[in-house]
């Protein structure tokens, strides 16, 4: 059977065909790929074709598919157990790596996923404040908990609206959202607002609307205001960790945020999540203090031993230039080939995170990733991916080169480019 079979098979039985929505290639068009197998930088298909995915499953292949050594600690953990809903010595070592790690974090607690991880931040930061309010910025994803799935209201001084039905109109009403990069507004914010908001979250780096940098100054501005109001600032890594170097973006660039949330590459490509925090912030949760967590799966042995080696790896041989100059390559010659050919595009890079924005002015938040030519991405996404190259099905995504990826995939994919 090929994709468009598997396809029609799915959406008789799952919503739409799909277990998360972006996979219905609903903002590129288009049949849905089905992926049988993946080695390195690339995977089969059910259609018989190969593709270089520089998708990753959107962010924790940082090594690339089935890595040996990770797929090695994954099947000696499994035959000693899948779950136990009890405690576990790998469970213990994992933290201390990560603790390790990121010296800013003196306790972690591990759950299944990002949005779990973000949900129980917020929930600790409302414990230990004991205020109620939050502040988050339009077009940063911090998974689909009721209250960040928030999007701007009509002004900077009124809560937000929902951006999903079923959302109560209880929870959106304690959710002020800013635009990111835009640190007047915040100030503004927490100047008529302060001594009601918990928490400031933010992705350091946006992943959710493309690839979007932190301007000079926004991420100390934030950490500055919200220790003046006696907010806590919520790093929201998911994405970020681990991802430009063997530790998290607040480490690297020494912003210490009061709660940090993982996941993704922490996983190694099994379902994971993490919140870390000081001894003091991490003390609120249950057992220790009044904030409660709980879940059966929470360090489950298997994804924790796929965590541990990915990091253990990471750590050890530190590809983190490799990538980087594979991105940087990739990077200047799409924008290259887009000047070339007269192309309104440009790409942005960091690391291996890359998005090629079809607008030539910077994109410094939603509202300018919106104006982009979503239609010219839809032609690029399936030019590339008729051309053996897979990437994420949708412009607001980030596409990442991992260190599986060589000179060779690059120089073709910009080959590929090229022709568009």
């Amino acid at each position: 059977m090929n994709s468009e079979q598997w396809f029609d098979r799915a959406k008789a039985v799952i919503p739409g065909g799909v277990n998360s929505p972006v996979r219905a290639f609903n903002g590129v068009g288009g049949t849905p790929v089905y992926f049988k197998s993946g080695k390195g930088a690339k995977v089969q298909t059910e259609d018989g074709t190969e593709l270089i995915d520089f998708c990753g499953s959107w962010g924790p292949l940082i090594l690339g598919h089935a890595r040996e050594e990770v797929v090695e600690a994954v099947s000696n953990a499994a035959a000693d157990g899948l779950s136990f809903g009890a405690n576990t010595a790998v469970e213990a070592e994992f933290a201390e790596l990560v603790c390790s790690l990121i010296p800013e974090i003196d306790m972690v607690r591990l759950v299944s996923s990002g949005t779990e991880a973000v949900m129980t931040a917020v929930r600790l930061a409302r414990g230990v404040t004991g205020r109620r309010k939050i502040l988050k910025f339009d077009g940063c994803y911090h998974g689909h908990s009721d209250y960040l799935l928030v999007a701007s209201g009509s002004g900077l001084l009124t809560g937000g609206i929902s951006s999903s039905a079923g959302v109560s109109p209880s929870a959106t009403e304690e959710v002020f959202v800013a635009p990111y990069n835009d640190l007047a507004a915040v100030q503004e914010i927490l100047k008529a607002n302060g001594d009601e908001i918990a928490a400031v979250i933010v992705e350091p780096v946006a992943g959710n609307m493309g690839l979007v940098e932190p301007e000079p100054g926004f991420l100390e501005g934030l950490r500055a205001a919200t220790a003046d109001c006696g907010a806590l600032l919520i790093f929201d890594e998911v994405i970020n960790g681990f991802r430009l170097g063997p530790t998290t973006y607040g480490h690297m660039s020494g912003i210490k945020a009061d709660i940090t949330t993982l996941g993704k590459i922490i996983g190694g490509g099994m379902p994971i999540g993490a919140i870390g925090g000081s001894t003091e912030i991490m003390s609120h949760l249950a057992p220790l203090g009044p904030v409660y967590q709980a879940g059966t799966l929470s360090g489950n042995p298997v994804a924790v031993a796929a965590g541990m080696k990915t990091l253990e790896l990471l750590r050890d041989e530190s590809p983190y230039l490799k990538i980087e100059i594979l991105g940087k390559r990739l990077a200047d010659g799409i924008n290259r080939i887009a000047a070339t050919k007269g192309l309104d595009l440009h790409c942005a890079q960091r690391g291996g995170m890359f998005t090629p924005f079809f607008r030539k002015a910077p994109v410094r938040n939603l509202d300018d990733s919106k104006a982009c030519d979503q239609k010219a991405h839809a032609r690029y996404f399936h030019h590339m991916l008729d051309h053996g190259f897979y990437t994420p099905p949708s412009g607001y995504e980030v596409a990442f080169v991992s260190a599986a990826h060589t000179e060779a995939d690059i120089d073709a994919f910009l080959e590929a480019f090229g022709k568009l």
